[in-house]
């Protein structure tokens, strides 16, 4: 028996009705992220049943662009609202949810179930190394501006972000390039999946149904989207919340909750391959595309630029984050216990982040 959670659609109305009734921001900010689920849910959906009708290269491009279309979504809308610290704090955020959170649950329910899985370790340790280049781009202009411009914004530290991401975007269509074209062997599946677990599957969409619940769900994605970033900051203060708590928890969990669940499910099924192939690519994703399209977009959009100039705190954590789950991943095996590590790191991560004093 599937488990639907399209009843969370129920939540759009009811954040409508709220809205209008001005509610406390709390109700209406948890409303807006309940409804916004299943639709990040839709978008995910209907573009895997796009892809089967574009073959490989084209779908694994529109897997990859539309993927993380629901936190690309909420950054837009937060960044026009000119909330950059919070924008910031959501791509780091991303990235751990994704590395840390949706694996380390995929690991844990997938290991309860099976004792030992096992994947591709091969393709974990070329997840992992895109990684560490993602972080160690992101850490550069960070420096540059804590050591050349702590006080205000140099020409020459706006030069090097879009330098940065320009150099990102080249690294991630590389990447596309060598994971659909010239290398797919490498991402190949060691493990057997339960196939008990595939004899209902899914009949494809036609293309006008696949592209018309995309384009409807965009477009609910942006509308509870602009519910949500609008009562972020009051829910903040209500919940004794910083902007960058907000960005690095809430919001990138919320994002990416469709796609964390689809890791989730696969693991469940013994599909491990498949479920770091979601994790660690939607990590990569944001890293490599999520983050320079939001630099770029912020020049057009956005009050001020947004500029990859990250806390020590949020560097700091990226880099643990990365590094731990390079480790946990490298052997190509894994059980219940590597996903409560994962999820213990993670949880230690927020409360931090809960609990830093805001300067």
């Amino acid at each position: 028996m599937k488990f639907s959670i399209n009843w969370l659609l129920a939540f759009i109305p009811v954040t409508l009705v709220l809205e209008h009734a001005h509610a406390h921001a709390p109700l209406i900010f948890l409303s807006a992220a309940l409804a916004i689920v299943p639709i990040a849910a839709a978008i995910v959906h209907s573009t895997e049943h796009l892809a089967t009708h574009t073959g490989d290269a084209i779908g694994g491009l529109l897997n990859a662009t539309f993927g993380n279309a629901p936190e690309l979504i909420i950054a837009v809308v937060a960044l026009r609202a000119g909330y950059v610290d919070m924008v910031r704090a959501s791509i780091i955020g991303a990235i751990l949810a994704n590395l840390l959170l949706a694996l380390g649950v995929a690991f844990l329910l997938g290991g309860w179930r099976y004792k030992d899985q096992t994947y591709n370790a091969g393709a974990s340790r070329l997840y992992s190394t895109m990684m560490l280049l993602a972080a160690v781009s992101l850490a550069v202009p960070s420096a540059f501006s804590r050591y050349f411009a702590p006080e205000h914004t140099m020409r020459e530290e706006h030069l090097l972000n879009i330098g940065i991401a320009g150099a990102l975007l080249f690294a991630y269509v590389l990447y596309l390039l060598f994971s659909l074209k010239t290398h797919p062997g490498w991402f190949e599946s060691v493990a057997q999946a339960d196939e008990a677990e595939d004899h209902h599957a899914e009949k494809a969409w036609s293309v006008p149904r696949a592209l018309g619940t995309l384009i409807a769900a965009a477009v609910l994605a942006a509308w509870m989207s602009e519910v949500l970033v609008g009562a972020a900051e009051s829910t903040g203060k209500a919940l004794g919340m910083s902007s960058v708590f907000m960005g690095i928890v809430l919001l990138a969990v919320i994002g990416g909750a469709a796609e964390s669940g689809s890791a989730i499910g696969v693991a469940m099924k013994n599909k491990m391959d498949l479920s770091l192939g979601i994790a660690l690519g939607s990590s990569i994703q944001i890293a490599l595309f999520v983050a320079p399209v939001l630099v770029f977009a912020s020049y057009f959009i956005a009050p001020q630029p947004l500029e990859l100039s990250f806390s020590r705190a949020e560097v700091g954590s990226l880099f643990l984050g990365v590094l731990v789950g390079a480790v946990v991943c490298a052997d190509g095996r894994t059980n219940w216990f590597k996903g409560a590590q994962l999820i213990t790191l993670y949880a230690i991560i927020a409360m931090m982040f809960y609990f830093m004093p805001v300067t």
